[in-house]
């Protein structure tokens, strides 16, 4: 079953596990206030923080985010400590794995937020470093990169414990493999075509420039509708095996600051009655996917999500069928706090079955 963010009441002699984040962008300072927003603070203790950022900007920050509002506790900082709810964290602002001594720092978990490293090689070097452990917040370069790719809900289970390096997938891969793993199950999906609709990202520009490769990335963010590349179909094949060959994707960029949606086409192994796929997707929600998979058919714009921490919400509103076997799903999801939220849990489930961490429960 999902994990709970609520901890049981009986967790005074548990140990608290000390975390580091490597990268303190928009998915690192998520991790780090989902943590406490979960009331996970003191078992689950960021202790170190490695940013090139000077220390005022990375406190300013925490203090106050545009997209999900001021952080609800105190903030403040000294020379080189940052100080999140009278827990100091050690800010440090290397360039390379080496130049931070994990091991003095007592790690037991890093979480990757950076992006830098993909290759096995590379993300090794944090493990040569000090660090016993690497949860990384995008795939890494390959499957062979990795020791374990998770998607939490669907394959967190798998984790034995023995690894060193796992990765929390990407945003996308977390809201569509949860719905595609459903309907695989439950009736069989033959083929699927996956369109994300995806927020502005800091590798965009606000105005023209120099800032890419892609010539489609050196456009204005917030002026254009973009497509882009996408390593979703990759993603899916690699956690859902059944549907390779099965799914092509294709990535459109939007001028919105927070908060995606993946427009499903699907062809279904059998015929289908209309509403049965809403039916089953709502029933997910309320039952083996609750926490992870939310469902409304009301009218929604992409706001009402922003903050939301399910991986995917599905819009039954938007649920179309054509002809007996194909139908067209819309699905929500903050691609930022959906994602930190599970990058939460895998954390806990991780360090459980490695260290004794306290109990997981159904998620609220």
């Amino acid at each position: 079953m999902p994990a709970s963010n609520a901890l049981p009441a009986s967790t005074a002699s548990r140990p608290v596990f000390r975390i580091a984040i490597n990268g303190y962008g928009r998915i690192g300072r998520c991790y780090l206030r989902a943590l406490h927003e979960a009331g996970l603070g003191e078992h689950f203790r960021v202790v170190a923080i490695n940013e090139p950022a000077d220390l005022a900007s990375i406190a300013y920050l925490t203090r106050f985010d545009s997209t999900h509002g001021r952080f609800p506790g105190a903030v403040d900082c000294t020379e080189d400590t940052l100080i999140v709810n009278n827990q100091a964290i050690v800010v440090s602002h290397a360039r390379t794995p080496e130049e931070v001594d994990w091991a003095a720092l007592d790690i037991d978990l890093i979480v990757e937020c950076s992006g830098q490293y993909g290759s096995r090689s590379e993300l090794t070097r944090f493990l040569s470093a000090g660090c016993p452990r690497l949860l990384l917040s995008h795939p890494g370069n390959g499957a062979e990169d990795v020791d374990a790719t998770v998607v939490f809900g669907v394959n967190h289970a798998r984790l034995d414990g023995g690894e060193g390096l796992v990765s929390n997938a990407s945003c996308t891969t977390n809201a569509v493999v949860p719905v595609l793993d459903l309907l695989h199950r439950e009736i069989g999906i033959e083929q699927a075509l996956l369109t994300t609709l995806h927020s502005a990202m800091n590798d965009q520009p606000l105005i023209d420039g120099y800032h890419h490769t892609d010539l489609r990335r050196t456009r204005s963010a917030m002026q254009s509708i973009i497509p882009v590349s996408t390593g979703l179909a990759r993603g899916v094949e690699r956690l859902l095996p059944s549907l390779a060959g099965r799914v092509k994707a294709k990535a459109i960029r939007v001028p919105t600051h927070n908060v995606s949606a993946i427009d499903m086409v699907l062809t279904l192994a059998r015929d289908i009655e209309p509403g049965e796929v809403n039916r089953l997707l709502r029933a997910a929600a309320e039952s083996c996917y609750h926490g992870l998979i939310a469902y409304s058919d009301e009218a929604h714009a992409s706001i009402d999500f922003n903050h939301d921490p399910h991986s995917a919400i599905v819009d039954g509103s938007q649920t179309r069928s054509i002809g007996a076997r194909m139908v067209n799903l819309l699905v929500w999801f903050d691609n930022e706090w959906g994602f930190a939220s599970r990058m939460v849990d895998v954390t806990r489930h991780w360090l459980g079955i490695t260290a004794g961490a306290p109990p997981e429960q159904e998620s609220n």
